[in-house]
């Protein structure tokens, strides 16, 4: 039954109760965050640092070595607090900026990997015309529209989510904060909401998949068209 006592802070999930199994799972965890921010940071350093990778396909890996870190540090750094400190609280506000983080870094995430497969596609089928469509003002442009797609596309599940009055208890079967638990917790029908919020990832990630789809079988046909096998080699490690 829901009562109508507004919320202040969520619970997350407790993977245990044991003392030793908690600081078990922090050391792992802090050791997942460690590898992560080390395996980006040194791509971050060298892209930044050597001037032969300054190119589009590396400026979209440096973004995207950017929205790792961003991903991973919107999560993994509360659940080890968790586990340090043997609590399962996250406050109602600091849920609503995890959940905002999330959708706005992984929206990113799948436009900057369609970007990248255009990238690939103009390299390998439209070699002539690479300099001109994927110039720095080209990949500027792309990189920024995605950026700001995210920012919008987070801002729509946030105000969808967080509008409704949240009584049904703040008990979260998820170590983050997840949206399809957030609308659980509605007092009201969420079902139309629910049916909007599905709707507009499924578009946004079919249309990123079918045009990275579309892209690799276009490259995928261009290079089995190369005569020699020594150009077909080439254009496969490009």
């Amino acid at each position: 039954m829901c009562n109508n006592s507004s919320i202040t802070e969520f619970l997350l999930l407790a993977f245990t109760e044991t003392r030793e199994l908690q600081l078990l799972h922090f050391g792992l965890f802090l050791g997942i965050y460690l590898a992560a921010l080390l395996g980006n940071g040194l791509i971050l350093t060298a892209i930044a640092c050597d001037h032969h990778l300054h190119t589009p396909m590396y400026f979209f890996l440096l973004n995207l070595a950017l929205l790792d870190l961003g991903c991973i540090s919107t999560t993994l750094p509360k659940a080890m607090a968790n586990f340090l400190w043997d609590t399962r609280a996250i406050s109602y506000h600091g849920c609503a900026v995890q959940l905002f983080f999330l959708f706005f870094l992984m929206s990113v995430e799948y436009c900057l990997l369609t970007i990248m497969a255009y990238d690939r596609y103009v390299a390998i089928c439209q070699p002539l015309h690479y300099g001109r469509l994927l110039g720095s003002r080209a990949c500027a442009t792309m990189a920024a529209a995605a950026w700001g797609s995210g920012f919008l596309h987070a801002v729509l599940h946030i105000a969808n989510a967080f509008s409704l009055p949240l009584c049904c208890g703040n008990s979260l079967n998820q170590f983050f904060c997840e949206m399809p638990k957030i609308l659980k917790l509605s007092c009201s029908d969420s079902y139309l909401r629910e049916v909007q919020l599905t709707t507009v990832t499924a578009f946004l990630l079919l249309g990123c998949f079918v045009f990275i789809a579309l892209s690799y079988v276009q490259l995928f046909r261009a290079v089995l068209r190369i005569p020699s096998q020594q150009g077909r080699q080439k254009a496969f490690s490009t």
